[in-house]
Protein backbone atom coordinates (compact mmCIF):
# COMPACT_ATOMS: atom_id res chain seq x y z
CA UNK A 1 0.00 0.00 0.00
CA UNK A 2 1.33 3.42 -0.72
CA UNK A 3 1.66 5.84 1.56
CA UNK A 4 -1.22 9.11 0.84
CA UNK A 5 1.67 11.54 1.47
CA UNK A 6 4.42 10.02 -0.30
CA UNK A 7 5.04 12.59 -3.34
CA UNK A 8 5.76 9.52 -6.35
CA UNK A 9 2.10 8.29 -4.79
CA UNK A 10 0.75 10.87 -5.59
CA UNK A 11 2.17 10.69 -8.94
CA UNK A 12 4.41 14.07 -8.87
CA UNK A 13 7.97 13.91 -9.45
CA UNK A 14 10.11 15.74 -6.95
CA UNK A 15 10.84 18.83 -8.55
CA UNK A 16 6.81 19.34 -9.02
CA UNK A 17 6.36 18.54 -5.94
CA UNK A 18 8.92 21.67 -4.29
CA UNK A 19 7.04 23.90 -6.85
CA UNK A 20 3.90 22.83 -5.18
CA UNK A 21 4.96 22.86 -1.49
CA UNK A 22 6.46 26.85 -2.80
CA UNK A 23 2.46 27.23 -4.26
CA UNK A 24 1.08 26.05 -1.29
CA UNK A 25 3.43 28.05 1.18
CA UNK A 26 2.38 31.29 -0.92
CA UNK A 27 -0.95 30.63 0.61
CA UNK A 28 0.18 30.70 3.89
CA UNK A 29 -1.11 33.49 6.46
CA UNK A 30 1.27 35.73 8.89
CA UNK A 31 0.59 32.93 11.46
CA UNK A 32 0.82 30.07 9.56
CA UNK A 33 4.77 31.09 7.83
CA UNK A 34 6.04 31.64 11.81
CA UNK A 35 4.87 28.47 13.14
CA UNK A 36 7.09 26.72 11.41
CA UNK A 37 9.87 26.18 14.11
CA UNK A 38 12.63 25.85 11.41
CA UNK A 39 11.59 29.51 9.70
CA UNK A 40 11.68 31.01 13.24
CA UNK A 41 15.30 30.12 13.67
CA UNK A 42 15.76 31.47 10.13
CA UNK A 43 13.58 34.65 10.78
CA UNK A 44 16.02 35.03 14.12
CA UNK A 45 18.84 34.60 12.32
CA UNK A 46 18.08 37.54 10.02
CA UNK A 47 16.98 40.08 12.93
CA UNK A 48 21.20 40.52 12.63
CA UNK A 49 21.37 42.02 9.31
CA UNK A 50 21.46 40.69 5.64
CA UNK A 51 22.99 36.87 5.34
CA UNK A 52 23.56 34.29 2.79
CA UNK A 53 22.27 30.67 2.61
CA UNK A 54 25.35 29.16 4.26
CA UNK A 55 25.45 31.34 7.18
CA UNK A 56 21.75 30.35 7.81
CA UNK A 57 22.57 27.05 7.37
CA UNK A 58 24.23 26.36 10.87
CA UNK A 59 21.92 28.42 13.12
CA UNK A 60 18.61 26.60 11.70
CA UNK A 61 19.96 23.37 12.22
CA UNK A 62 19.08 21.68 8.64
CA UNK A 63 21.03 20.79 4.82
CA UNK A 64 21.38 23.79 2.66
CA UNK A 65 18.46 22.61 0.17
CA UNK A 66 15.88 23.01 3.54
CA UNK A 67 17.41 26.61 4.22
CA UNK A 68 16.53 27.24 0.69
CA UNK A 69 13.20 25.88 0.81
CA UNK A 70 12.41 27.90 3.62
CA UNK A 71 13.94 31.29 2.40
CA UNK A 72 11.84 30.83 -0.47
CA UNK A 73 8.23 30.53 1.59
CA UNK A 74 9.05 33.48 3.69
CA UNK A 75 10.03 35.07 0.51
CA UNK A 76 6.65 34.11 -1.38
CA UNK A 77 5.18 35.43 1.84
CA UNK A 78 6.96 38.45 1.83
CA UNK A 79 9.07 38.58 5.37
CA UNK A 80 12.86 37.98 3.05
CA UNK A 81 14.07 40.19 0.52
CA UNK A 82 16.56 38.52 -1.71
CA UNK A 83 19.23 41.09 -2.96
CA UNK A 84 21.78 39.62 -5.42
CA UNK A 85 25.64 40.21 -4.95
CA UNK A 86 27.60 38.47 -7.81
CA UNK A 87 27.31 34.79 -7.30
CA UNK A 88 25.62 34.82 -3.87
CA UNK A 89 22.19 35.85 -2.93
CA UNK A 90 21.84 37.94 0.41
CA UNK A 91 18.69 37.46 2.48
CA UNK A 92 16.90 40.17 4.77
CA UNK A 93 14.33 40.66 6.72
CA UNK A 94 11.16 42.97 5.60
CA UNK A 95 9.40 45.06 8.33
CA UNK A 96 6.10 45.35 6.53
CA UNK A 97 4.88 41.60 7.73
CA UNK A 98 6.25 42.18 10.91
CA UNK A 99 4.21 45.57 11.00
CA UNK A 100 0.99 43.73 9.66
CA UNK A 101 1.73 41.41 13.09
CA UNK A 102 2.21 44.33 15.52
CA UNK A 103 -1.17 45.89 14.38
CA UNK A 104 -2.79 42.56 15.38
CA UNK A 105 -1.66 42.36 18.24
CA UNK A 106 -2.28 45.96 19.31
CA UNK A 107 -5.76 45.01 19.11
CA UNK A 108 -5.11 42.54 22.55
CA UNK A 109 -2.33 44.89 24.00
CA UNK A 110 -5.11 46.92 25.50
CA UNK A 111 -6.53 43.58 26.71
CA UNK A 112 -3.14 42.59 28.46
CA UNK A 113 -2.10 45.60 29.65
CA UNK A 114 -5.33 46.23 31.66
CA UNK A 115 -4.90 42.22 33.30
CA UNK A 116 -1.60 43.52 34.07
CA UNK A 117 -2.50 46.91 35.67
CA UNK A 118 -5.41 45.03 37.62
CA UNK A 119 -2.60 42.55 38.97
CA UNK A 120 -0.46 45.07 39.57
CA UNK A 121 -3.37 46.91 41.57
CA UNK A 122 -4.03 43.42 43.62
CA UNK A 123 -0.46 42.90 44.42
CA UNK A 124 0.16 46.60 45.81
CA UNK A 125 -2.92 46.07 48.46
CA UNK A 126 -1.21 42.76 49.29
CA UNK A 127 1.81 44.36 50.21
CA UNK A 128 -0.11 47.26 51.91
CA UNK A 129 -1.75 44.63 53.88
CA UNK A 130 1.37 42.35 54.92
CA UNK A 131 3.42 45.40 55.30
CA UNK A 132 0.47 47.32 57.86
CA UNK A 133 0.37 43.62 59.99
CA UNK A 134 4.13 43.14 60.39
CA UNK A 135 4.34 46.75 61.67
CA UNK A 136 0.98 46.01 63.72
CA UNK A 137 2.85 42.98 65.23
CA UNK A 138 5.66 44.97 66.45
CA UNK A 139 4.69 47.63 68.03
Amino acid sequence: MKSRGNASARGLTRPVYAQYCIYMATQLDTFQTLADPTRRRIVEALRHGEQQVNDLVARAGIHQSGVSRHLRILHATGFVSVRPEGQRRLYSLKPEPFRELDRWLAQYRDLWEARLDRLEEALEKKRKKSKTSHQEQDT
